[in-house]
């Protein structure tokens, strides 16, 4: 294949593996593994560097990809770090230090003896896999937690665990490799703590330094906007090659580092940066699982054998449930908690590449001979797609199971509390749609509540605020105040929550139509007459809310002769007791008009006064 080809091919794919995945509710990093595999099948690119400086496919291949991949992983890590808020920490922080100290230490140790027994390994080769396999990481759980959608403690527990956890299973890999292969006759624990010590010092403080120098810079205007990105990714992956010369895989620990000092300072909005990062980090993803996938030899992974499914299943089904319970005994997490938190260890991009990495360098190492070394990167690609498919599949039902998760996210996240949304609300919540109001007013708010809706009073603009928010069963979001510039802000702040397809406001009153363009908007709701305003005044003539069912008998042409005056603004699916869980709620936009069937429901504003009792 023309090296060429391949860079165009591997982009294309990643992203049409991560589509394909967001259409079929897939877990898009199983797909990305399995093209990985069927593009190695054709090409491998060890061989296409290789050829590219005449070299050996064996040794030159590696040594030019794996460090174009640590700087991938470098990036991956510093997305990961910026997602990290200290707020998120009164919640999760006793258990995600537990689970990054106290269970991974359980995992390490439960890993090891299970390779041990499983493959036949040595004891050091085992304490190496052992370190490894104690990484989950964010490439993994930060896609399957948007999938999942539980509850915010879990949630948080899980991120703070996923991001952590990779740069300390990568500095215990090294540890054990340092001690325990490279020089075995000299181990001693005073060594080995001065080496973590080290590592962690250097990361530590390079990643805080880098964060110091970005954030003044940026504040003091040293840096011109439109370089806020590139260059808070330039200095991460500087400090991370400076760090990793000092200190091998401390690099991992000062872009972790420098993510959350830039996340969490308040001197300045990050938001650019942050969306930055996060489109280079999808595409870092996939395209590092395809490449990573296609440097797997399927004939290897099948001499693993009965082997590695049974070491595989002792990871899921006893490795990991025993490190979290060990370690999260009294945190006060619950038990259903616990056992979500139990199932949910998917392996990702930093146990692929660590794992490559000292298979390598086991291999170049004359002082090194060890029987299955040669396994271990294969051994642990299988722990990867093996997890992947296993908890992708199974984390939503297991999850639903336990009451963590609300399959119909059919939800409504409502900003503004007017008398009239209120009413708006109350229907919304009557068809058996979850309805948060959210506004300023307290009065308004207060109304709200008396009502029987759950409200908020804060600001929906305020990040904190939107963090508190309880979002279990929200999946659209509505702005509905009498402020469009408001409605379009609120919009664009909840955008990365909820999509652009599920954000939605009022339509603009007629006079601020050539003030504001299109594209700060969200989908604008019900049709292009219906303003806040112009609601308004339909509710003080006698209009209301009502939800009506249509079927083979009423159909929606004979609601629409019922009703000569009316406005649908939504469609419900399946409102029946008996399948409220399958409840689907559809909200009327002025570019999509509403096309009820037999079956549905439907939520229009109607004037009463003027309905024909013929009809």
């Amino acid at each position: 294949m023309d090296f060429l080809f391949y860079l165009a091919l591997i982009p294309a794919l990643a992203v049409a593996a991560q589509w394909l995945a967001w259409r079929t509710n897939l877990p898009g990093i199983l797909l990305l593994l399995l093209i990985g595999v069927a593009v190695g099948g054709l090409s491998r690119p060890d061989d296409l560097l290789a050829d590219l400086v005449d070299g050996d496919p064996t040794i030159t291949g590696p040594r030019i990809l794996f460090p174009l991949v640590s700087l991938a992983v470098a990036v991956i890590m510093l997305e990961g770090g910026l997602s990290l808020k200290l707020s998120e920490l009164r919640e999760a922080g006793s258990p995600a230090f537990r689970l990054c100290t106290l269970g991974a230490a359980v995992t390490a140790i439960a890993a090891t003896i299970a390779a041990h027994f499983c493959f036949d390994f040595t004891w050091r080769l085992s304490a190496l896999l052992g370190a490894i396999l104690v990484v989950t990481g964010p490439t993994v759980i930060g896609p399957l937690l948007h999938q999942v959608k539980p509850s915010r403690r879990v949630a948080n527990t899980l991120k703070w665990e996923g991001i952590v956890i990779d740069p300390i299973g990568a500095v215990l890999a090294v540890l054990v490799f340092e001690i325990l292969l490279l020089h075995p006759g000299k181990a001693d624990l005073g060594h080995g703590v001065m080496l973590l010590g080290w590592t962690v010092l250097v990361g530590a403080v390079l990643g805080a330094l880098g964060g110091w120098v970005l954030t003044h810079g940026i504040r003091r205007y040293l840096i011109p906007d439109h370089l806020h990105g590139v260059v808070s990714l330039t200095t991460a992956l500087l400090l991370f090659a400076v760090s990793d010369h000092f200190a091998h895989e401390s690099g991992l620990i000062t872009v972790t580092v420098l993510g959350i000092w830039l996340t969490n300072q308040h001197e300045f909005d990050i938001e650019h940066i942050i969306e930055f990062q996060e489109n280079l980090r999808t595409l870092l993803i996939g395209c590092l699982f395809i490449v990573l996938g296609s440097r797997v030899d399927i004939s290897a992974v099948g001499q693993v054998g009965w082997a590695g499914l049974l070491f595989v299943a002792l990871l899921i089904v006893l490795v990991r449930p025993l490190s979290v319970f060990v370690s999260l005994l009294g945190s006060g997490l619950n038990f259903r908690e616990q056992t979500f938190i139990a199932m949910l260890a998917p392996r990702g991009i930093v146990a692929a590449a660590v794992s490559s990495i000292f298979a390598l360098r086991i291999e170049q190492t004359a002082e090194i001979s060890l029987s299955g070394a040669d396994q271990l990167a294969t051994i642990t690609f299988l722990v990867i797609i093996s997890t992947v498919a296993f908890y992708g599949l199974l984390a939503s039902p297991i999850a639903q199971a336990l009451g963590l998760s609300d399959p119909n996210r059919n939800g409504v996240l409502i900003a503004g509390a007017d008398d009239w949304v209120i009413r708006f609300a109350l229907e919304l919540k009557k068809a058996g749609c979850p309805v948060v109001m959210i506004d300023t007013n307290y009065r308004k708010v207060t109304k709200a509540k008396l009502e029987g809706l759950e409200a908020i009073c804060a600001n929906i603009m305020n990040e904190h605020a939107r963090d508190e928010l309880s979002l279990s069963g929200i999946g659209h979001m509505m702005a509905m105040t009498p402020n469009d510039e408001v409605n379009s802000l609120a919009v664009r702040e909840c955008r990365s929550i909820f999509g652009r397809a599920k954000t939605y406001q009022l339509t603009f009153k007629s006079d601020n139509r050539r003030g504001m363009t299109r594209h700060l908007m969200g989908r604008e709701l019900f049709d292009a007459t219906l303003t806040h305003s112009k609601i308004s005044q339909l509710v003080a003539q006698g209009f209301e809310f009502k939800t009506t069912a249509i079927s083979d008998e009423f159909t929606f042409q004979d609601f629409q002769n019922l009703y000569a005056e009316q406005h649908v603004l939504a469609i419900i699916t399946d409102k029946t007791p008996q399948n409220n869980e399958r409840m689907s709620l559809t909200l009327v936009t002025a570019d999509e008009a509403a096309e009820p069937k037999p079956g549905d429901a439907v939520l229009a504003l109607v004037n009463p006064l003027q309905s024909d009792p013929a009809s």
